[in-house]
């Protein structure tokens, strides 16, 4: 099989010749740009600065010469926009809080606050107030909470719909050459990612790509929203997944079948000890609005669609999977109620797992490489059964993870995939 045909043949429930591997396919298997550059010394590449391709998480580029020596059967098509809402164009060099070389979009400007923090602009505009901050030393962007006074009396839905409006013809343009050129070059997998489709992804709220961002942007407001205002949440959902279905039939016009999965729901539903929300609450809130771009999804084209979520969520995989979600990814295995075989056995035949292949907040950056392999040979032992599984680390792999620890990662996945 080449690397399209074996993650097709994946996430269809099928065993493919060998467990297929991505990094950087989407927002949540990518690579910090920092450990980007330490892999690319570590294979004797050319050393270079690292491209951004999300500049609000810090993920790096994966260019063909390090996609080759890691085996990746996917590949990574640069989004028009940056999480801050500028384009991903006019590189200049730019340097990590440890001295490690990168390229940043033009309008990515930055300057520093009085405390050292790093700020970051909505559509890299600096006469309005900075919508992303960089702790000192740091290495990610959290979002600056600009919340106006929430006034029930007045809310407006229009406000939380600021951002989602229909397709430029310029984006479209944009997503046909990308992914034509993509699916030409190489004859590995593709993941789609048009953005407008999660329903209240916590990233986005805050809307750090607005300049005056209105409605609910106060993360904890938010929370509280989803019991104390679900008429306007699911008026809110019902509208935007409108305009989403109307995208989305523009999207499959521009790119076809070339894409292989749709990254539709980057939103968060698990703490570390259990779900946000009831599956009842998530049946009541999220389900319908899901369903009508999923039911859209799955009647008209060949994409499998990928759902996104951090935490314990084990209660909500059946939720998930009547919501039309095919794929579940970061599959957070050290979360409560989330043993690997345990979800294989009462999820796997129904729901593909993307992830779960190593523990990125201990075993990876902290263990013993000996501590890896043995944590990857056990996981892929039990997700590969019967297909239904493509090899990530739980998240993106981040900065100042060992490169011994990732190569006896990449060592243990080659052993037993």
């Amino acid at each position: 099989m080449n690397s399209r045909e074996r993650i097709a043949a994946a996430i269809n429930h099928k065993i493919p010749d060998k467990v297929p591997l991505d990094f950087g396919a989407g927002p949540t298997s990518g690579i910090h740009a920092g450990l980007v550059y330490e892999l690319r010394r570590a294979f004797g590449l050319p050393e270079k600065p690292i491209r951004l391709t999300c500049s609000y998480q810090m993920l790096g580029e994966i260019e063909d010469d390090l996609a080759k020596c890691l085996n990746i059967d996917t590949v990574k098509v640069m989004d028009l926009y940056t999480m801050y809402g500028f384009e991903n164009r006019d590189w200049k060099p730019w340097k990590l809080s440890d001295g490690t070389p990168v390229l940043v979009p033009g309008k990515f400007n930055t300057i520093p606050d009085a405390k050292g923090n790093i700020l970051n602009y909505p559509m890299g505009d600096m006469s309005v107030p900075a919508s992303a901050r960089m702790p000192k030393d740091g290495f990610y962007f959290d979002a600056i909470i600009r919340q106006h006074e929430v006034d029930d009396d007045t809310l407006n839905v229009e406000d939380n719909l600021e951002e989602f409006t229909p397709f430029s013809d310029d984006y479209l343009r944009f997503v046909e050459d990308t992914t034509r050129e993509a699916f030409e070059r190489t004859d590995r997998a593709i993941m789609g990612s048009p953005g407008g489709c999660a329903l209240g992804d916590i990233a986005m709220v805050p809307g750090v790509n607005l300049k005056d961002p209105k409605g609910i942007r106060d993360i904890e407001e938010w929370y509280v929203s989803i019991l104390l205002r679900k008429d306007y949440l699911t008026e809110l959902f019902d509208r935007q997944s409108d305009i989403a279905v109307e995208n989305l039939k523009r999207y499959k016009e521009a790119v076809g079948d070339r894409i292989s999965m749709i990254y539709l729901c980057g939103n968060d539903f698990g703490t570390q000890n259990g779900p946000f929300c009831s599956p009842d609450v998530f049946n009541e809130v999220y389900l319908p609005y899901y369903r009508k771009m999923t039911d859209w999804i799955h009647k008209n084209t060949g994409w499998k669609v990928f759902k996104h979520s951090c935490g314990s969520i084990e209660p909500l995989i059946n939720p998930f999977i009547d919501a039309g979600f095919d794929i579940l990814n970061p599959v957070q295995c050290s979360a409560f109620n989330m043993d690997a075989k345990m979800l294989k056995q009462k999820y796997g035949d129904r729901i593909v797992f993307w992830g779960g292949g190593v523990d990125t907040q201990q075993t990876l950056p902290f263990g013993t490489p000996d501590e890896v392999r043995a944590q990857v040979k056990e996981r892929v032992e039990i997700f590969k059964q019967d297909g239904g599984f493509v090899f990530n680390t739980i998240h993106n792999a981040q900065t100042g993870v060992p490169v011994a620890n990732f190569m006896a990662m990449l060592e243990a996945f080659e052993a037993n995939r």
